[in-house]
């Protein structure tokens, strides 16, 4: 079942700094902080704002930029969509004037006919030297053509009103597209605006600064840990659970993207936000699931916490705007928030709103191995500036 090795829990129990240096920390002011780590090149110094508060306020901004970037992500999956919809209709619209022009062709075609063969009259045609075997013959031929006629009339009519039907429909998806696009780029103004906060706050602060907020960060996020690992709401045995076939490829797939950047807007190779992690590792199982973690919470199967295992999606937030994949043994893989890369985090690393299982009918898989975590699974996620753009945006 699970790997012999010290669970990370445990780990997570140890004191993330002496009692003295975190109240220190705690209680320095940005000015203070500035006068003890002065140099010729720091930037301006930021208001006098306690580290505490400046970290709930970074912590704020991370939130509500991340709130942002789900919006974009739905706005532009929902443009895409709408876009493909309207190539489709257009297609059909086009085959659709070929059957038109086809039927309008062949009404011609009989109309002619009709006219050669049936347009005389009885006494003409005899007149003529035609048989009166030729005659019927040629009135039976003419009455196909009258019903054949009456047929692609009626063809003709649907084809019509389709074409009609179809062009309302391509219109209305080409006009649905165009206005998801303007809410995508709204959205992604947005995203943008939020990131720039975070970019002030964050260069208006010294490397020591910015060393204590990781240490506040940190004792923060293993507190909360031990608080929820203490409380067994993961139930008594979270290291011994295992995952289904499909949801073990999708913990690999996320756990082979350990290092690489988030993103925002982004869905690999190279990047990804957080949903797009989830969403990416479980397509790549052979499980498609929605793109935002908005619509994972709203339209997957919810799972109590106490029963969570490895490759289950843990939403975080009350607004569901953050999500990341359960490893198990209490943690989870996630791309964290601008600046940061992929990483191992504990699972109370952000409020935990609740979870969702996308292979909620798959059977526990037997003789699964535990994938070692690594020992630097308990670290911090860095306060790094955070990258601009989104990766596979079109503008």
């Amino acid at each position: 079942m699970s790997a012999t090795r010290r669970p990370a829990a445990a780990r997570l129990r140890r004191p993330a700094l002496a009692c003295g240096t975190l109240l220190a920390a705690a209680a320095l002011s940005l000015t203070a902080a500035r006068s003890a780590a002065a140099r010729p090149y720091d930037p301006p110094a930021a208001p006098q704002v306690p580290l505490s508060q400046m970290l709930t306020q970074l912590h704020t901004d991370y939130e509500q930029t991340e709130a942002a970037t789900q919006a974009y992500d739905q706005a532009k999956e929902t443009a895409d969509r709408l876009r493909a919809a309207a190539r489709t209709a257009d297609a059909r619209l086009a085959a659709q004037r070929t059957a038109v022009a086809d039927a309008r062709t062949q009404l011609g075609l009989m109309a002619n006919q009709m006219y050669r063969d049936g347009g005389l009259s009885p006494y003409l045609s005899f007149l003529g030297g035609m048989s009166p075997q030729e005659f019927f013959g040629s009135q039976h031929v003419a009455a196909q053509l009258v019903g054949q006629q009456k047929s692609v009339l009626a063809r003709l009519a649907h084809g019509q009103a389709r074409l009609a039907q179809l062009n309302t429909q391509a219109q209305k998806a080409l006009d649905g597209a165009e206005h998801a696009q303007s809410t995508a780029a709204a959205r992604k103004k947005t995203v943008q605006t939020r990131l720039d906060q975070v970019e002030t706050t964050l260069a208006g602060l010294t490397g020591v600064q910015i060393d204590q907020l990781q240490a506040l960060e940190q004792a923060d996020t293993d507190k909360a840990q031990s608080a929820l690992m203490d409380s067994k709401a993961l139930g008594d045995d979270p290291a011994l659970r295992t995952p289904s076939k499909v949801g073990a490829r999708a913990l690999d797939y996320a756990l082979t993207q350990v290092g690489k950047p988030y993103q925002w807007g982004a869905q690999g190779p190279d990047s990804f936000d957080c949903s797009g992690l989830t969403s990416q590792a479980w397509a790549h199982a052979g499980t498609v699931i929605p793109r935002t973690s908005q619509e994972q919470w709203q339209r997957l199967p919810h799972v109590p916490l106490a029963l969570l295992r490895p490759g289950d999606l843990v939403i975080y937030f009350k607004g569901a705007t953050h999500v990341a994949i359960y490893a198990g043994d209490g943690m989870v893989v996630e791309a964290p928030r601008p600046g940061a890369d992929i990483k191992v985090a504990p699972i109370a690393a952000n409020p935990v709103l609740g979870a969702v299982r996308p292979d909620s009918a798959q059977p526990p898989l037997a003789g699964w191995t535990a994938p070692d975590l690594g020992a630097d699974t308990d670290q911090g996620t860095p306060f790094g500036m955070p990258a601009t753009g989104a990766q596979g945006v079109k503008e």
